[in-house]
């Protein structure tokens, strides 16, 4: 199993396809947006090309990938606004395993693992991020890897006939 990395500086048509695939799969849906009611979880948002390469105006984007096939992507951002404990030189983190044959692998660990390590190199000092309360395989690995929590967001994504929690967790490097 070989595990890579790569920054995305030219989104492809292809991998803008592969992104919309996970963006639209009713089981990443809830992992990965929050959503206020049933009709926004049944929404289905497209990304484009156009977009994704905005998106790097303000993200840092890598692409992961197994054996040599795209299975997820990850980001960064500096200091966004939406942070829980506004302090300056924070990145915050979003990461996605897109393709299920990839899932429970440990691919998320190497992958938050690479990423820690470029926000490192950048100069940042604290990470933050956001796991929904039910997505407890997402909170059992960040905290595994150091990740404390700061704060709970209540009725902050609907899923499942009811509102859940965000967990605002942070790791200081």
């Amino acid at each position: 199993m070989n595990v890579s990395f790569e920054k995305l500086t030219e989104p492809s048509q292809a991998t803008v396809d592969l992104i919309n695939r996970w963006e639209s799969d009713p089981a990443i849906i809830p992992l990965i947006r929050p959503n206020k009611n049933q009709e926004e979880l049944d929404s289905r948002i497209t990304v484009t090309q156009t977009g994704l390469k905005k998106q790097l105006e303000y993200k840092q984007i890598y692409l992961i990938f197994l054996d040599n096939q795209l299975v997820g992507i990850m980001d960064y951002m500096v200091n966004p606004d939406h942070l829980f404990h506004q302090i300056d030189n924070t990145a915050w983190l979003g990461i996605l395993i897109g393709e299920r044959e990839a899932r429970g692998k440990g691919i998320g660990y190497q992958a938050i693992n690479y990423i820690e390590e470029e926000v490192r190199r950048k100069g940042l000092k604290r990470i933050e991020i956001g796991v929904f309360e039910f997505n407890e395989q997402a909170l059992k690995l960040y905290r595994s890897m150091g990740y404390k929590e700061i704060a709970r967001i209540d009725n902050f994504t609907f899923w499942k006939q009811r509102m859940w929690a965000d967990i605002r967790l942070e790791k200081y490097l």
